[in-house]
């Protein structure tokens, strides 16, 4: 039996509701419960609708994204809020991820993201689009003389987001570091930390750091 995501889409521009609505049921496990121009009372429509996922403008007129959010976390309803947003300053992005949000999402990419992003929320993992991981990545790492500039992966089955952690192990990042740094849970970085072990049948994190040297991911 199919589970079914119910879902309650909030932004001011009815014409990318719309859009979403459309590119939603193309998928029959998606249910659209809901939608929202303004901010207003959102809390309680998604109360009512019980949807399992918001998808969330930040800019909203009468309450903003921000302090919906907020009001999410503060009553605890078990809605998870996928935030698209025309912004990718990382100072939002870092907020609205400690509130509680479990992906971010630019509006120019949202097409071919916003359903990997509800499967990979529905699986109790963050998400970010390419273009907003790019930039988080880029900034932590922005001036260290280790780094390559290119990304060579040889045959390995890595994804982008586990070679992202093995040059930040590589460059000495903690856990803690890298989950503050790329605005992902512990948790996160340790699935990834195992996963990535598994796939490369790594000892230690000086296999991944050999490794990482070996695909030209960081100068020694």
């Amino acid at each position: 039996m199919t589970t079914i995501t119910r879902i309650h889409l909030a932004d001011d521009h009815q014409i990318l509701i719309d859009g979403i609505k459309t590119l939603l049921q193309t998928n029959s496990s998606f249910k659209v419960v809901g939608f929202s121009t303004d901010g207003t009372d959102l809390y309680e429509k998604v109360k009512n609708n019980k949807a399992d996922i918001l998808i969330l403008d930040i800019n909203m007129p009468g309450v903003d994204g921000i302090e919906v959010i907020k009001e999410f976390a503060k009553n605890g309803f078990p809605c998870k809020i996928i935030v698209l947003s025309s912004h990718d300053d990382l100072r939002i992005i870092k907020e609205v991820m400690k509130l509680g949000s479990s992906a971010y999402l630019t509006k120019k990419c949202a097409g071919e993201n916003i359903i990997n992003a509800i499967l990979a929320v529905n699986n109790g993992e963050e998400y970010f689009c390419k273009d907003v991981r790019q930039k988080i990545f880029t900034t932590i790492t922005k001036g260290n003389p280790k780094l390559n500039k290119t990304i060579i992966t040889g045959n390995s089955n890595l994804t982008e987001r586990e070679l992202e952690i093995i040059i930040l192990i590589s460059l000495e990042f903690s856990g803690k570091e890298i989950s503050d740094q790329l605005f992902i849970s512990a948790n996160t970085v340790e699935t990834h930390r195992k996963n990535i072990m598994k796939k490369l049948d790594a000892k230690n994190s000086i296999s991944l750091v050999k490794y990482a040297i070996k695909h030209n991911l960081v100068n020694p």
